[in-house]
């Protein structure tokens, strides 16, 4: 009997893929839809590849026509907050406008379920911790605000179209597969632990940004999730609303958050290496602190992070480094794509 198929925007980005073994290991079979200009094709390795803009309806509508996918898991996007400030029009050209072409496609075709990407930076500075999803949604930077765009047009798809959705707001995604096959790879890097794994590698510094927020040692405090527990969520919501479930958002949360040197420390002690630190002022767009709430999760999914401890989290993304000499990477200076 052929394995039910899944659609999968952006799948051969660094969660994107992790889902797509997930997804492979669980029954269903993975197909990656990705332009492949900020994601790597090498990541692409338990379903086929069709390469398109996600914005371009006609691709979207014949690939649907083809695979006759059960859902979608929706993660094309772009993913960086200092960009989003820096070039708004660009967030909101491709990731609501993308979005919103997939949408289409999907009803124009046949109405299936969307596990959507979404991020905790539509809720903003938050006024209580940790963060539960009614808290009130105040984005600070373009990014979170195209991603909360685009829940409103799931909610609103819902109620004309009777298209059902699952929104996971998660947090910071970190580690790598722990088996090894793939893991994070950009050029240049925007996130932390890859960035501190790699000056401890080289021996260069790590840049960071904005020592004097409000926080035990003026760095930014977040929550760190990895990507193998996300991966597990996504299939835990497919399943949910491939049985019936009723459209919903929910935090994919550690519930624990860690500053920036808290990351360069137990990065010193897994590695074995002192990494050297350089201070610069604050980016625009972050918040000083931010952690989740994710027992709406845990109730209805059943899902309970495995693999989130910081020490396992910076284990596994610095053994998948220690595998990554000479691969290329993407770049994030294309001008459309994925995380």
């Amino acid at each position: 009997m052929p394995r039910p198929r899944i659609l999968v925007t952006g799948g051969a980005g660094y969660i994107g893929s992790h889902v797509c073994k997930a997804l492979a290991a669980c029954g269903y079979e993975p197909v990656t839809y990705d332009n492949l200009s900020r994601s790597n094709r090498w990541a692409v390795k338990w379903g086929p590849l069709e390469e398109g803009e996600i914005a371009d309806g006609t691709r979207l509508r014949a690939v649907l026509d083809r695979y006759q996918p059960v859902a979608v898991i929706h993660f094309a996007a772009f993913a960086y907050v200092g960009e989003s400030v820096e070039q708004p029009l660009l967030y909101y050209k491709n990731n609501v406008g993308g979005s919103a072409a997939l949408f289409r496609a999907i009803i124009e075709t046949r109405t299936i379920p969307v596990v959507f990407s979404s991020t905790c930076a539509i809720y903003g500075v938050p006024e209580q911790i940790p963060i539960p999803e009614e808290h009130p949604q105040r984005p600070i930077n373009p990014y979170g605000f195209s991603k909360l765009v685009v829940e409103r047009i799931l909610a609103d798809l819902g109620h004309a179209h009777g298209l059902r959705s699952i929104a996971l707001r998660y947090f910071n995604a970190a580690g790598a597969d722990p088996d090894g096959d793939i893991g994070e790879a950009h050029d240049p890097e925007p996130h932390l632990i890859p960035r501190v794994l790699t000056a401890a590698r080289d021996g260069t510094a790590v840049t960071v940004y904005g020592n004097d927020y409000e926080t035990a040692d003026g760095t930014c405090v977040r929550d760190y999730i990895h990507v193998a527990d996300i991966a597990d969520a996504h299939i835990r919501a497919l399943d949910y609303l491939l049985s019936g479930g009723s459209s919903c958002a929910l935090n994919l949360a550690n519930a624990q958050g860690y500053s920036v040197m808290d990351v360069i420390q137990v990065a010193q002690r897994v590695s074995g290496k002192a990494i050297r630190v350089e201070t610069a002022p604050r980016r625009p767009g972050d918040p000083p602190v931010l952690i989740g709430s994710a027992d709406r999760a845990k109730a209805l999914l059943d899902w309970m992070p495995k693999r989130s401890a910081l020490e396992l989290e910076i284990a596994d993304a610095w053994k998948w480094m220690g595998t990554q000499q000479g691969r290329s990477v993407s770049s994030i200076s294309a001008a459309s794509g994925r995380e």
